[in-house]
């Protein structure tokens, strides 16, 4: 107990003597401190507004050209002739995919791939509705549907491949059709919840 009590006999007689003589920064260097923190903070959001207007550059420059040609399993929709133009849906910030709703019908195997017609549709009140935009899409026999009804009522995730019979006929199924960021189809999926005028 005795050590402890001179231990902290000493240590409170060195802490009173550097405060002693410890000196207060002057007013001028608190100010040329703040001066050189606001000067950095300045050339920060000046370099990062140069950094973003380069990326938007870029990034718009990307757009404006061409790109590579997809893969057989993700298909770009070729419009059809009909009135209203067809343009990919594109996923929301922070979003994966983007859906288009639509009548999948008039499937075929056309070399190792499928080929279908989309009519797209829009939600009113509650109903489907055509929107009068009808396109054509090729599909790998591999993109993943999930079904429910066309299989059957049994739930599950099937090959397109292996629907091409129940969709060759006209306009039955209605599906939400799932877009990558790049306008690529990556899955169908049955919406089976949806009222159909």
């Amino acid at each position: 107990m005795v050590d402890e009590t001179s231990l902290d006999d000493h240590l409170a007689g060195l802490a009173a003597e550097g405060r002693r003589f410890a000196v207060p920064l002057a007013a001028e260097q608190i100010r040329v401190r703040g001066d050189r923190r606001r000067r950095r903070k300045r050339a920060a959001r000046m370099s990062g507004g140069v950094l973003l207007a380069a990326a938007v550059a870029v990034g718009g420059l990307s757009l404006a050209r061409p790109g590579p040609e997809s893969a057989p399993t993700a298909a770009k929709p070729t419009p059809s002739r009909s009135a209203p133009q067809f343009v990919p849906p594109t996923p929301a910030p922070g979003d994966e995919y983007a859906s288009e709703l639509g009548y999948v019908y008039n499937a075929m195997v056309v070399e190792d791939a499928v080929q279908v017609t989309v009519e797209q549709l829009r939600i009113e009140r509650g109903t489907a509705v055509p929107t009068g935009v009808v396109h054509q899409v090729t599909l790998s026999p591999q993109t993943p549907v999930e079904v429910e009804q066309v299989a059957g009522g049994k739930a599950g995730d099937v090959p397109l491949g292996e629907l091409v019979d129940r969709l060759s006929g006209g306009p039955r199924w209605v599906f939400a059709v799932d877009y990558d960021g790049e306008g690529r189809i990556q899955s169908l999926r049955e919406a089976s919840w949806l009222t159909v005028e």
